[in-house]
Parts: C-alpha cells; sequence; structure tokens
C-alpha cells in the first residue's frame, strides 16, 4: 500500500468522505442541537479529526455560531481540517477552528472542560479498552457528551456473494484486534467496549447502525477499500495470499462494471451524562 493509499492519507480519507457522510446516523444528529442547547457558541472538540470531515459534515448541520477544537498527532492532516473547515454553519451563523497536535490517548477531563460536545469519527476501533475507559471517565469528568460515528463492528456483506468472503472477513477482523506493539486494537468489539466504558462512567448510551452501502456510484471507494481488505487480511493469516490475487482480480472487476455491492458495518454511539 503505497503512502496515498494508507488509511491516515488525505487521499483515502477524501475518498471515502462522501460514504461516510451519507452513512452517519441521522436519528443521533437530531439529538445534538438539544445537547448544545444553553451554548451561545458551543465548543466541539473533535478528536483524531484527520483532515476535518466530521467538522465538515456536522457544522453545516448545525444552527448558531460554533467553535470547534481539532486534535490530531499528524500535522499535515491537521493542515487539511483548517484549512478545509467550512465558516458558516446552517443558518449562515460562523463556525471558527483551532487546532491542536497531540496523543488524544493522553486527554484528561481538564482538557474538556468547557466543551458542549467531544465528536470523534472512524477512531474507537483503532483504540485499546485502556485508551477508551480513560476517554470515558475524562467525558464524565468535564460532563460533556459525545458522538462517535463510523466505527467498525466487522460486517461486511458482499452481492454476489464468494466463497472466499468469510474467510477473508474473519482474518481481517483478527488484523483489527491485532496487538500493535504494547496496545491491542479494539477492532470490531469496540462498539461493545465502548458501551460499557461510557456506562460505567455514567452515561447513557445510544448506539445506531451506520453501514457503508458501496455500489456502482462509489466504484473508486470500493476498489480501494478492497485492496486493503485482502492486504489486511492476508497480513494477519498469510495462507489466504494464495487465492487472494485471484478473488482480488474477481472483486475489482466486478466492482469495475458495476456489478458488486458491498455493505461494511458500523455503528455510530451517542453517550450523555445527567
Amino acid at each position: 500500500m503505497s503512502a496515498d493509499d494508507s488509511p491516515y492519507s488525505p487521499a483515502w480519507l477524501g475518498l471515502r468522505e462522501p460514504a461516510d457522510a451519507a452513512a452517519r446516523s441521522r436519528e443521533l444528529l437530531d439529538l445534538v442541537p438539544d445537547l448544545l442547547a444553553g451554548h451561545h457558541r458551543p465548543l466541539i472538540r473533535d478528536l483524531g479529526c484527520g483532515t476535518g470531515s466530521m467538522g465538515r459534515w456536522l457544522a453545516t448541520r448545525l444552527a448558531g455560531p460554533q467553535h470547534w477544537v481539532m486534535y490530531d498527532r499528524d500535522p499535515e492532516l491537521l493542515d487539511h481540517a483548517r484549512t478545509r473547515m467550512v465558516g458558516s454553519g446552517a443558518d449562515g451563523a460562523p463556525v471558527t477552528v483551532e487546532t491542536r497536535q497531540g496523543d488524544i490517548g493522553r486527554l484528561t477531563a481538564a482538557d474538556l472542560t468547557g466543551a458542549a460536545l467531544v465528536t470523534a469519527s472512524a477512531l474507537l476501533d483503532l483504540l485499546t479498552a485502556e485508551e477508551v475507559a480513560a476517554l470515558a471517565e475524562a467525558c464524565a469528568g468535564a460532563g460533556v457528551p459525545a458522538l462517535f460515528t463510523l466505527t467498525v463492528v466487522g460486517a461486511v456483506e458482499f452481492t454476489p456473494a464468494d466463497p472466499l468472503d468469510a474467510p477473508m472477513g474473519a482474518a481481517f477482523n483478527a488484523h483489527q484486534s491485532r496487538r500493535d506493539g504494547d496496545r491491542t486494537l479494539l477492532g470490531a468489539g469496540a462498539v461493545e467496549a465502548s458501551t460499557a466504558a461510557f456506562e460505567r462512567a455514567g452515561a447513557s448510551v445510544l448506539v445506531r447502525p451506520s453501514p457503508w452501502r458501496l455500489g456502482p456510484d462509489q466504484a473508486a471507494l470500493t476498489a480501494q477499500w478492497l485492496r486493503g481488505w485482502v492486504a489486511a487480511a492476508c497480513e494477519q493469516q498469510p495462507e489466504l495470499a494464495d487465492g487472494a490475487d485471484d478473488y482480488l482480480k474477481r472483486r475489482l472487476a466486478a466492482a469495475s462494471a458495476g456489478e458488486l455491492r458491498v455493505e461494511v458495518g458500523h455503528c455510530d454511539l451517542l453517550a450523555k451524562f445527567k
């Protein structure tokens, strides 16, 4: 996988942004204005912001002035987020933004104090159980609700089906929950683990599905996602490599012909404190 194809590159994040926007739960979105009520210019902290797609999506759906603080480790991504952030909300009120580089795993309640909302997209499955528990405690300590979108749940459905779909999917899920140095990632278990962590911290939690539904209009995204999905599966389970090339060729040809549909499971999570 080239640098432009990595899951953190601006090219990949830009390719997936329309599918992310279409997938996010409107039901949970409809609850956000009530959470911001009473805040004249709500402060929203976006964790692991990438190129800022969550901010661009949510800010334009909220009325009134807003101030966003976007966090990421990567200065290039932060530059994208800052320069491409929308300037106004749903009613034309001003939206302002600042960025902060750092490790979101080190955020505390003091760092979140004063925020009206914490947000993140495609983040929880990349964290460990300890990191999610610390994030839940930080949100609880600051009394700030949190909206997490597009957390992977490990379910992928292809139409038409292929015999290698299931073993590839199982190997990919194992790869997502792998040990990364001294960290064991939550992967497909992130929704369950995060729900439990926020409930232990005193939150009520709502979870709603937010799957990608990829068809002929998303063929470029499907192809790029497939390459990464198969590569990760084979890295986790090398014996799959013998049939992987033919499998990928079949799937890419079907996607290019507009004959392949893929549903990639995600969930959104909204945690609210009393």
